[in-house]
């Protein structure tokens, strides 16, 4: 059993006890341990602050992204590895473990291309020059420059690997060094894929540090230059952005939390047409890949009530017992584990609370906590219960809503309080314009699913990097990626204002 190292400081470093373990979810077995303890984490970001941020900076927008891509090769070198290491300490299958190493060299890559067009620029341009009196030679013009502090990465559980690349690629374009802090129960990928970037030769002194184990004191050495990106809970959300040091130092903070993703089945799409079939194809797919342990898996169903039993029996043919979870080592397992004996503890009594206003129409409950989770599908009696908008079930659980309109399809959704995605199945242009309507301003992402895109339609669990991920309210008020969007959060929006031909000549 190893023992994971921190990588602060541009050098590997072990913590002192008391350790914690890291175990397979399936077997128990103890894989490796981990500890913070005693690590300088001023120093750290002290280090960073004073090299990590010069270096980045100094380079031009190409030259990050060529770094990035540089990076994403050295993750990718140690797939294998990383997939074995997934699987054992994840508990999720082997594609379930490429769709999260994959997905992360893949960010790596598309912000690697992004970089080439926005060219040999440090920092960037935001609108035109304009005049500013009556006279044209005093001119103003907006710019984004890096800020000189350290990106503080808090990531979740479910994606150690994707989590890491997508905070670590709008951080590098934009210029600021990382300091990346991993969930501890998950980290046994994380760490070597650190190692593979360390090993390549290509990080700056300073760029990027590896926290493996707890945050400790760390938000209490934080500055006004540095950023804090969250992903998690949202009660954990909330103790990052009241920490006192935090908020007295005006420390940005992007908070991407859980929400109850909604799905909408609109009153034109009717059981057998390629709409349909796309909709259980998806459902299907959010529910059990990584056995629901997506922030962007589907957790409410709002339908037609003339939909509800053939979704029914159509679900019940597709999940069982085609996903009756396994140990993912075995032959021919569709879904996995959720990743540790502390989520099945979870999922079950979140469950219990569900069933307090919904039925089981699909599947079973396990009788006792457990990371072999079965898929289950819920029938609520109450359609505005607020147990049913609030407690989200980290795990392949879904509740079907019956609608008697669209118009209360769109009340319904807004009860959970803001997502990160919802997805309305239509083929209907008016009802696409009233869905933009009532959901825009409740959710971060809005999927229509179609038959002009069954073919190649994504679904609404798969975050793109072109595209904004956050969401409003109960999903943190964040946003991460959506190509350039991304880089915002790391840059400083600076009115430049002066002589116009001064101005001409320093941005050309």
């Amino acid at each position: 059993m190893q023992a994971l190292s921190s990588y602060v400081l541009d050098r590997w470093q072990e913590g002192r006890a008391p350790f914690t373990t890291l175990s397979n979810p399936v077997t128990g077995e103890a894989l490796a341990t981990a500890s913070s303890n005693g690590l300088d984490l001023g120093a750290a970001l002290a280090h960073a602050r004073a090299h990590g941020g010069p270096a980045l900076r100094a380079m031009t927008f190409v030259q990050r992204g060529a770094l990035l891509e540089g990076l994403a090769k050295a993750i990718h070198s140690a797939r294998d590895e990383l997939l074995e290491l997934s699987i054992a300490n994840t508990g999720v299958t082997r594609s379930d473990a490429k769709f999260d190493i994959d997905g992360g060299t893949a960010t790596l890559t598309s912000y690697a291309t992004l970089a080439k067009s926005l060219g040999e620029r440090r920092f960037l341009l935001d609108g035109e020059l304009e005049q500013l009196g009556r006279s044209p030679r005093f001119a103003g013009r907006h710019v984004r420059m890096p800020l000189h502090g350290v990106a503080i990465h808090i990531n979740a559980f479910n994606f150690p690997i994707w989590g890491l690349a997508e905070k670590l690629a709008c951080a590098f374009l934009a210029g600021m060094p990382v300091l990346s802090k991993p969930a501890t129960s998950t980290a046994l990928p994380t760490v070597r894929a650190v190692r593979a970037m360390v090993d390549s030769g290509l990080l700056p002194a300073g760029s990027f540090s590896l926290l493996t184990g707890s945050a400790g004191t760390l938000l209490e050495q934080v500055s006004a230059q540095d950023v804090i990106a969250f992903t998690g809970s949202a009660d954990t959300g909330l103790k990052i952005r009241s920490h006192p040091r935090v908020a007295a130092e005006s420390v940005r903070v992007n908070i991407e939390a859980d929400s109850l993703n909604a799905v909408v089945v609109a009153p034109d799409v009717e059981a057998g047409s390629e709409t349909y079939e796309l909709f259980l194809r998806e459902l299907v797919r959010e529910m059990t890949q990584k056995s629901g342990q997506k922030c962007t898996a589907t957790r409410r169903v709002i339908l037609p009530e003339a939909l509800l039993e053939p979704v029914i029996t159509a679900l019940g043919e597709r999940l069982l017992p085609e996903f009756a979870p396994r140990n993912p080592v075995e032959e021919h397992v569709r879904m996995g584990a959720l990743a540790a004996t502390a989520q099945g503890a979870d999922v079950l009594a979140k469950a219990g609370l569900v069933l307090t206003a919904a039925d089981v129409v699909v599947g079973a409950l396990p009788t006792e906590a457990t990371t072999l989770f079965p898929p289950v599908v819920l029938r609520a009696r109450d359609v505005r219960a607020s147990v049913l908008h609030e407690v989200e079930v980290f795990g392949p659980l879904v509740t079907l809503f019956p609608a008697a309109s669209s118009t209360e399809a769109w009340e319904l959704v807004r009860l959970g309080g803001g997502t990160l995605v919802s997805t309305v199945y239509t083929d209907d242009l008016g009802t696409s314009l009233e869905a933009l309507e009532a959901l825009g301003p409740f959710t971060g992402r809005l999927l229509f699913g179609s038959a002009r895109i069954a073919e190649f339609s994504t679904g609404p669990g798969l975050v793109l990097p072109q595209m904004a991920h956050g969401g409003p309210g109960r999903a943190g008020g964040g946003l991460e990626l959506g190509g350039v969007r991304g880089l915002g959060f790391y840059l400083q929006t600076v009115a430049v204002q002066g002589a116009r031909p001064i101005l001409e000549k320093m941005f050309g």
